[in-house]
């Protein structure tokens, strides 16, 4: 059944306010999203539990008290969950995102680390650990981010961030995205970027880098076209790709003023990606729903965890089973809306 705007998320800004106004209908939103088939202790998987007074569940396994809050990236929080949900909304209504600095004005935030933390721990669930890779004809070529390094040229250049994209092709000229941070432009390494993101058996067309035929070798098909031989611009080789590269460092620039420290890099190309690749969306709010979908299923990180790793955490392994309806999940007519909706 396909999330409804007016039931499972809100179809606008004025839907967010009146949904969202109170910390208590946020939490219970995020115990909606969480188990939805029913309730599974985080601690001992046991599925059997009940509703505390205090809105926790009491597991019938363990005894402890559940909340939805537990072992996700909310765990801890001190920040009011109304705050948490308008920056989500701030971070997914807008096809430019959100800033930090931008961010803590908006909220009125004392701190701008506070902002920063709720940004970053959004954006270490941006990435679903079972989406599907690119597939068909994909474009691949790398870029760097960072101003004009003397002496040293193109892709050995120093003090400069070298990222690699891939664009899916299709009929209506691009489809989903994928962005990477690479130590370096070798075989080995645009391998690893393409095993992860690419589908085996699809076909990579790339410039004339020499380090590509290696890294295509018995799982892709690959084109490789040499920009100075064929006389053309990069551009007019790899079209989709280098629109792709102009419409992140506009973003970067634009929305982030440059401010991108190079071990975060990856967490905001993860955000990029999120918003782009569902670009088309019929309604904002459904990119909402989709954050805190990932956010409640999302592993606890703390604001030392973000500072020391400088980027998103590995995607979790995807559930092997799912979970089965409790009665013990049937709460009533509670007049919440996302509570109206027959998930059977």
């Amino acid at each position: 059944m396909k999330p409804a705007a007016g039931t499972d998320y809100p179809g606008s800004y004025a839907a967010f306010r009146a949904w969202f106004d109170e910390d208590v209908k946020c939490l219970d939103y995020l115990d909606w999203l969480r188990w939805l088939a029913g309730f599974i202790c985080p601690w001992c998987g046991c599925r059997r539990g009940w509703r505390a007074p205090d809105r926790r569940w009491r597991c019938a396994g363990c005894d402890q008290r559940v909340s939805a809050l537990a072992g996700t990236i909310f765990h801890g929080t001190r920040t009011p969950l109304t705050v948490w949900f308008s920056a989500a909304w701030h971070m997914t209504s807008s096809k430019t995102g959100i800033s930090a600095l931008q961010l803590q004005r908006e909220l009125g935030l004392g701190s701008y680390q506070t902002a920063w933390t709720m940004l970053h721990r959004y954006r270490t669930v941006m990435v679903r650990p079972d989406r599907d890779r690119l597939s068909g004809d994909v474009e691949v070529d790398e870029s760097f981010l960072g101003g004009p390094e003397p002496v040293v040229p193109g892709r050995g250049a120093l003090g400069k961030v070298l990222f690699a994209a891939a664009v899916e092709l299709n009929e209506n000229g691009f489809g989903r995205v994928r962005l990477g941070v690479l130590e370096n432009a070798s075989a080995d390494n645009l391998r690893d970027f393409l095993v992860k993101n690419v589908e085996p058996g699809s076909r990579i067309i790339t410039d004339g880098w020499p380090s590509y035929p290696p890294a295509t070798k018995d799982l892709y098909l690959h084109t490789g076209t040499s920009v100075a031989a064929s006389g053309l611009e990069a551009h007019d080789v790899l079209p989709a790709v280098h629109l792709v590269f102009s419409l992140v460092k506009r973003w970067v620039m634009g929305t982030l003023q440059g401010s991108v420290r190079q071990e975060h890099l990856q967490a905001y190309f993860d955000e990029w990606v999120f918003r782009f690749n569902r670009r088309h969306s019929r309604s904002r709010g459904l990119l909402f729903y989709r954050l805190m979908q990932q956010a409640v299923d999302g592993d606890t990180v703390s604001y030392k965890d973000l500072r020391k790793a400088g980027r998103t955490r590995p995607a979790p392994d995807p559930p092997t089973t799912k979970h089965c309806l409790t009665p013990s999940l049937d709460l009533g007519d509670v007049g919440l809306p996302w509570r109206q909706t027959n998930r059977e």
